[in-house]
């Protein structure tokens, strides 16, 4: 790696750095790409504002997040007009389309004015979490904070991200999770400039989206009467226990609306997973003509894969078709991921119907009817606007022709998708199962298994080195996934996410040349101070 200054790596901002002071370093967390500390700071008061060169809807929800800070914790609101940038105590953000890059900004804080220049709304909101990040940490205080000074350091700021799909997943289906953490785990992932929440809303063990067709979802598929669970023994060594307690819980669809309107402040990116043909046995619980054997069945409080999926009948397309046009009409993302993950074929082996789709298609076998499965839906969700997103076994029998797959057994799957010229998005088990452990298991929370320390987040590089430039280029991004078998509530999952979230904001945004893990690890510290302001159960 190139050495630069001290201050560079660390992204330092340091006041009175002229006169040689000893720095005082602020963390900013993903790095920036240029960032140049200058003597003084810009001080927020009552009298400050917001002045806008284009004054609109993007425009004012590109700034409508800090400004509710502000409100909260300092008790003011800065007033948003449009008009002259002159004067003392103006934040002022103008569009540089000139900037390239959709979430390309430019920061410059002065004694006098703060001027943030973006190549898109989306730009000036991610600024704006810049200034977030540089403000005391009592900014993000849940209630009035009473005599802090607001002081941003003065600092010049040129920053873009390596990848433009930056996300973090949260499943649902294994512990609920209700709509009001959904949303601070948004707004968190939103302050790491990630820009892709991955909702992962149906499971084997729980259907969590309202689908006003078929109402046995959710007052079936909803909830179970027992989950295995873990336990330490006398000795300290874990086991897998049964738990006989009622689990349940769903998103109407109006919730749905809220998550995402909250989402839209953010400029964040919401993503829904319904699985398909696998991980079904809650959608079977409710409705079981769908699958190959017709039931009876139960939603399952068991880990694992299960082999009852969806059947290939044409009733269970059908049914599909008519649960993913609701679901399309909710979410405006230009992707739904399908799953298509860990589906074993004994059922569709022994099924007459499944057989005889085989032969009416002419299919090869059973690996080949995922496929035609996967490419059915996607010609389905195509005629809605959408695009599907697949994890990486949606390669077996053929890729569908406009897939996106989701590498998570390793890089494999990624990188024959990629060499087949589809867009990738790389999350593999090795680097981004957030639900691993962090450190010593005798010392953590019961998990599902696996080591995954900060350091091996950080060091992912999203861009396979065998991948040849014009393959390279379907690599869009990154993201962490968190699946909750081991996490019963928010608390756990907060545990469990940070701070490894923020080495996944960083491997996604942050060039890798300019990736220091000793620099992160001093950032990091001070970042943590804010997640204490915020209520952050992080793992300490």
């Amino acid at each position: 790696m190139k050495k630069i200054t001290l201050v560079t790596a660390l992204c330092c901002c340091a006041a009175g750095l002229a006169a040689q002071k000893a720095a005082s370093v602020v963390g900013i967390i993903p790095q920036p790409v240029a960032c140049t500390a200058q003597a003084g700071e810009f001080v927020v008061t009552p009298a400050a504002k917001i002045v806008l060169a284009a004054d609109n809807e993007p425009m004012r929800r590109a700034v409508a997040v800090l400004n509710d800070l502000f409100k909260t914790a300092a008790g003011f609101t800065l007033p948003i007009a449009a008009g002259d940038p002159s004067g003392a105590g103006v934040i002022y953000c103008a569009l540089n389309p000139k900037l390239g890059g959709g979430e390309a900004y430019k920061l410059s804080v002065g004694k006098n004015q703060v001027r943030i220049e973006a190549a898109s709304p989306n730009g000036i909101f991610f600024a704006t979490q810049t200034l977030r990040q540089l403000l005391p940490p009592q900014i993000e205080s849940p209630q009035r904070a009473w005599g802090v000074k607001w002081a941003i350091p003065c600092v010049e700021i040129s920053d873009a991200p390596a990848y433009k799909y930056r996300g973090l997943h949260l499943d649902v289906g294994r512990h609920f999770i209700n709509k009001q953490d959904v949303m601070r785990y948004i707004d968190l992932l939103a302050y790491h400039k990630l820009n892709t929440f991955h909702w992962h809303l149906t499971e084997d063990q729980g259907w969590r989206i309202e689908i006003k067709k078929y109402p046995r979802l959710t007052t079936i598929g909803q909830r179970r009467s027992r989950e295995q669970t873990g336990e330490r023994d006398a000795l300290g060594r874990q086991r897998r226990v049964w738990k006989d307690e009622q689990h349940s819980g769903f998103y109407t669809q109006d919730d749905i609306r809220e998550v995402l309107a909250y989402a839209e402040k953010r400029f964040v990116n919401v993503i829904p997973e319904i699985e398909l043909p696998g991980h079904a046995k809650a959608a079977l619980a409710a409705y079981p003509e769908l699958s190959c054997t017709g039931g009876p069945f139960e939603v399952d409080g068991e880990w694992g894969v299960r082999e009852d999926i969806f059947c290939t009948r044409d009733t269970v397309f059908t049914f599909l078709e008519n649960v993913l046009t609701e679901v399309a009409a909710l979410f405006p993302s230009k992707y739904i991921h399908i799953g298509g993950d860990e589906a074993p074929k004994v059922r569709w082996e022994r099924c007459h119907a499944c057989q005889q789709r085989i032969k009416q298609e002419g299919l090869k076998d059973e690996h080949e009817l995922q496929s035609y499965f996967i490419t059915r839906m996607e010609k389905f969700l195509l005629t809605k606007g959408k695009n599907i997103i697949g994890w990486d076994e949606i390669l077996e029998g053929g890729l569908a022709p406009n897939a996106t797959v989701m590498s998570w057994r390793g890089e494999d799957g990624g990188i024959a998708a990629a060499r087949q010229h589809h867009d990738v998005i790389m999350t593999p088990n090795s680097h981004m199962y957030l639900d691993y452990y962090q450190a010593n298991p005798k010392t953590e929370p019961y998990t599902i298994g696996g080591y995954l320390p900060l350091w091996n987040v950080y060091s992912y590089n999203p861009t396979p080195a065998v991948l040849k430039p014009d393959e390279a280029k379907h690599i869009l991004g990154v993201q962490g996934n968190v699946w909750t078998e081991y996490m019963p509530d928010f608390a756990s999952v907060m545990y469990m996410t940070y701070p490894r979230a923020a080495a996944v904001a960083e491997v996604g945004w942050t060039p890798l040349p300019q990736k220091d893990y000793a620099s992160f690890e001093q950032r990091l510290e001070i970042i943590k101070k804010r997640y204490e302001v915020m209520g952050v159960p992080y793992r300490k």
